[in-house]
């Protein structure tokens, strides 16, 4: 049913761009680990401190000419299964890829004494598996390019190579998910950051294919854009459209400041300086993008998506927050950040430009903005269909296309959908929502099932966003309504539970501990802060 839906809306689009660009070209600019308010350009209701704290002119630009979603999500709270389901168009949960991933046929999930992760894709996306994003462009007549971080596939697998999953050109992307270094005087390698000669010794985390910049003052999301820019010029010179999949490395850790915009930052201390330098550079990126399409005709005919791949950093390696806290307030007004089970770990800046429709009405003032919630391998389908390319996808995709939201068709569009999250795996970093779990989005409603405990939390994320107010005990039948529902999202998706170490099976379905829950405490359980049991943290 969702294949024939899929190819159905395929034609659809088809015939609206037949209006609009042919061939359309498309750029996906993936920041990695920018959080929700890491840019000016507000998502929220209000402006924020963050949003004053932060100059990023040319995302400001892209919003008044693209359409703004404020609540976007990424697929994952770390980065590959969110990279990973852009290309395939399906949940982390159904493809197993839960967790980032780094070398051949090991777990990279933080062990834990009471349960531990199942037997999940530990060498991530790789060829043959599935049907890519990239590949299907590639066939389809699109000049497939990779700038920068990968992450879809582990070491010494052929999916560690993006050449190996459709992308016709290839630069500077790899198996690991950070860079050594950003400074091209260090060869953007981990011998020349730690004072060494550069190739005394390699690591995983050096960053390939940039010998050009070797040893020249060159900020690594700098050197990138240079080669993107490069590289759109070589695919309009050659007649082709072209696909870009730019992401930097940017904002991943090391946090290493670029000293061209540190100085506009004298008020920060000097972590966050250095990380909000990393963030203009990021958007200086996005301008030199969008300057060379100006300068090769095809900024009217580039389709143009925004995004993080997943929610911002702030349980470690971070500065002071505006509250001056230096601990999981950094995505403010949202709860925690990257790798945890509240909204500061998944929802994410979002802005789709389609130019001719996006920005049709000459008196457009601001962006337009979108609030039905979307994930990230939207964007799978969504790209099929713009470019007017048939895909036989099957029944398992989760993503949709999203033309009917960019075209003020929103009835059209299943805005009652159920969004999940699954990572059954202990993320390095402690905090608030970072340990294994499993969660749904419906409406409002957000429910999260953390396996260790078998614990619940239930939110209404319309008058909470910040998830300061757990519902879970005032409102046991909610509980109990989405357990099953997330049931029947398991069920879906395939998706995997955590091992119970006792046991050696998986915890408890929701369905069930929900049952038991209400059985053992009804109305009358006390809250806990502990990730071992009770309700509430």
């Amino acid at each position: 049913m969702i294949g024939k839906l899929f190819s159905c809306l395929c034609a659809l689009a088809a015939a609206t761009i037949a209006c609009a660009a042919e061939r359309p070209n498309f750029i996906l600019f993936l920041v990695d680990d920018l959080g929700w308010q890491d840019t000016s350009v507000p998502f929220w209701s209000q402006t924020t401190p963050l949003n004053k704290r932060y100059r990023t002119a040319n995302l400001e630009e892209l919003a008044r000419r693209g359409m703004k979603f404020t609540n976007a999500y990424a697929s994952a709270p770390v980065c590959t299964p969110t990279r990973t389901s852009i290309m395939t168009g399906k949940a982390p949960a159904r493809t197993h890829i839960t967790y980032w991933t780094l070398n051949k046929d090991t777990d990279t999930s933080r062990p834990r004494e009471d349960i531990a992760a199942p037997d999940w894709a530990v060498n991530g996306l790789q060829p043959g598996e599935h049907q890519t994003l990239a590949q299907i462009l590639s066939d389809g007549g699109y000049r497939t390019i990779h700038v920068g971080k990968a992450h879809f596939g582990a070491h010494d697998t052929p999916g560690g190579d993006p050449a190996n999953l459709g992308f016709d050109v290839n630069i500077a992307g790899h198996a690991s998910g950070g860079p050594a270094s950003y400074y091209g005087r260090e060869h953007f390698t981990l011998a020349g950051r730690q004072g060494k000669r550069p190739h005394e010794s390699k690591s995983v985390w050096d960053i390939p294919g940039l010998d050009k910049y070797h040893g020249h003052d060159v900020y690594l999301t700098e050197a990138l854009a240079i080669e993107a820019c490069e590289a759109i010029r070589d695919a309009v010179d050659a007649g082709e459209p072209f696909y870009m999949n730019f992401a930097p490395y940017a904002v991943h850790t090391p946090i290493m400041g670029n000293r061209k915009y540190e100085p506009n930052y004298p008020d920060l201390d000097e972590k966050e300086r250095a990380y909000a330098s990393m963030i203009e550079t990021c958007d200086a990126a996005l301008g030199a993008l969008v300057t060379t399409l100006e300068e090769t005709g095809q900024l009217d005919d580039t389709i143009i998506i925004f995004s993080s791949d997943n929610g911002g950093l702030s349980a470690h390696a971070r500065g002071a927050a505006p509250d001056g806290l230096t601990r999981h307030t950094h995505n403010a007004p949202l709860r925690s950040g990257k790798g945890s089970a509240y909204e500061g770990g998944t929802r994410v800046p979002t802005i789709i430009v389609w130019p001719g429709m996006t920005d049709a009405s000459p008196s457009r003032q601001g962006a337009d903005s979108c609030d039905i919630p979307i994930i990230s391998h939207d964007f799978f389908p969504t790209i099929i269909a713009l470019a007017g390319l048939q895909a036989d996808v099957g029944p398992d995709m989760d993503g949709r296309d999203l033309t009917p939201l960019l075209t003020g068709r929103a009835e059209q569009f299943d805005s009652a959908r159920i969004l999940g999250w699954n990572q059954p795996h202990q993320w390095g970093a402690s905090g608030p929502g970072i340990w294994p779990f499993t969660s749904i989005r419906r409406g409002d409603w957000k429910l999260i099932y953390f396996h260790a405990g078998r614990r619940f939390e239930l939110y209404n994320l319309a008058d909470d966003i910040g998830e300061t107010h757990d519902l879970a005990m005032e409102m046991p039948d909610k509980v109990h309504e989405l357990a099953q529902v997330m049931d029947a999202w398991i069920d879906q998706t395939g998706a995997q539970l955590s091992i119970d170490r006792k046991t050696g099976r998986p915890v408890e379905r929701p369905g069930e501990s929900a049952r038991v829950w209400l059985d053992l405490h009804g109305g009358d359980a006390q809250t806990s802060g502990n990730d071992r049991g009770g309700i509430g943290g």
